[in-house]
């Protein structure tokens, strides 16, 4: 193996691309800013412990481990940011018993790519919410979510709603264990109802619940779609509950296109209620997902509801608008000295002021204008190509 190779769907981000998603990330996080939410920066690495590693199976598999030499404690790279933030929120800002609004930009890392085309290292930026439990709070995250996708060249966005909690409701009633729910919720993935009806069935579920289970994978569609979930689903009070929150998210977006799955349930194991993401017809796989995951904190020590969302920015590099090339001030290598008060002047306003060492090199081609000694003083003119 050559020594410049790098693992399996790990790559580098050359200059342009690089530009591009600092400022992408720059703009995102100036959003999120003057929308109340503060930056948050977590350690990559932590105990294994602390990245729920232990409650959240998805989360573990991706989650890269290694020994730490100081205390001899496993420590993991981390493998999503969210269950970091939760922390903060309940562990470190523990004294502010109001909502907490916290965003964060950084690498995660992945044992396994998520797909064949997937980076093991996303690059995942998002935003959440703490301490309301209310459905306005999801309604300001799906606007953020919007507004942040919006500044990318990605036509035909679709916002994509469900909501786990009616199938976790659904379960309980029908007294199936973890890995009866387990099971079913793999099959409701691939909209597979024979099998969910056969898997009903055979642990012999009283019909009321079987039949409500089994028409779980059919319900998806346009916004129409929850008419016919009220009147098929059993009326228990956390099904309705979660009917209508859809319900209110659908007439806040009235003029978003709006897709409703039902029985799309592909969330770490953490969510507990409403999920949400975003599609385009030009995209394979979503291109943010959120949804909420109260009691979380619990985990950490401070039990509070919460909400928020995230999305791969490394993953976005072709669809970021393109920023102009910056154009530079080139200066020979003989006046470098003499212009070095100059040249720091220069600096200092924002210009990049480029030591021409190698003309062929790629950074002076990209020079307009050139810093030169005239009429007994430092002046910048056109280059001459």
């Amino acid at each position: 193996m050559q020594s410049w190779q790098l693992p399996e769907n790990i790559a580098d981000i050359l200059p342009s691309a690089a530009r591009q998603i600092e400022s992408a990330r720059e703009q995102l996080l100036a959003l999120f800013r003057v929308h109340g939410y503060e930056l948050v920066s977590p350690p990559l690495l932590e105990y294994s412990t602390s990245l729920l590693t232990r409650i959240d199976e998805g989360l573990s598999l991706k989650t890269i481990r290694i020994v730490d030499q100081l205390s001899g404690r496993q420590l993991g790279l981390r493998a999503d940011i969210t269950p970091q933030v939760a922390r903060i929120d309940a562990h470190l800002l523990s004294a502010n018993s109001g909502v907490n609004r916290l965003c964060y930009a950084g690498s995660v890392l992945h044992a396994r790519p998520d797909g064949f085309l997937n980076t093991r290292e996303p690059l995942q930026i998002g935003a959440e919410l703490y301490g309301y439990a209310g459905i306005e709070a999801d309604i300001e995250l799906i606007d953020l979510m919007l507004k942040s996708l919006a500044k990318f060249d990605i036509p035909e966005l679709t916002l994509s709603l469900g909501h786990i909690g009616i199938f976790n409701e659904l379960a309980d009633a029908a007294d199936l264990d973890p890995n009866q729910a387990a099971t079913l919720l793999q099959l409701m993935q691939n909209k597979d109802r024979e099998a969910v009806e056969q898997c009903v069935q055979q642990w012999q579920v009283k019909p009321k619940w079987g039949t409500a289970l089994t028409i779980l994978p059919t319900l998806y569609g346009t916004r129409e779609i929850l008419q016919t979930a009220f009147q098929q689903l059993p009326d228990l009070p956390a099904v309705k509950v979660a009917l209508q929150q859809l319900q209110q998210i659908c007439s806040a977006f009235n003029d978003q296109d709006i897709f409703i799955d039902l029985s799309e349930l592909r969330v770490d194991t953490y969510h507990t209620g409403l999920l949400f993401a975003v599609y385009s017809n030009e995209w394979p796989d979503a291109l943010a997902r959120g949804g909420r995951y109260d009691g979380l904190g619990k985990y950490f020590g401070r039990n509070r509801p919460a909400s928020g969302f995230s999305f791969d920015l490394r993953d976005l590099i072709k669809h970021l608008i393109p920023i102009d090339e910056p154009q530079s001030i080139k200066v020979s290598i003989k006046d470098a000295a003499a212009a070095k008060q100059k040249i720091e002047q220069l600096r200092l306003s924002g210009e990049c002021v480029i030591i021409d060492y190698a003309p062929q090199s790629t950074d002076i081609k990209k020079c307009n204008r050139q810093l030169v000694w005239l009429d007994q003083q430092w002046q910048i003119i056109p280059l001459t190509q």
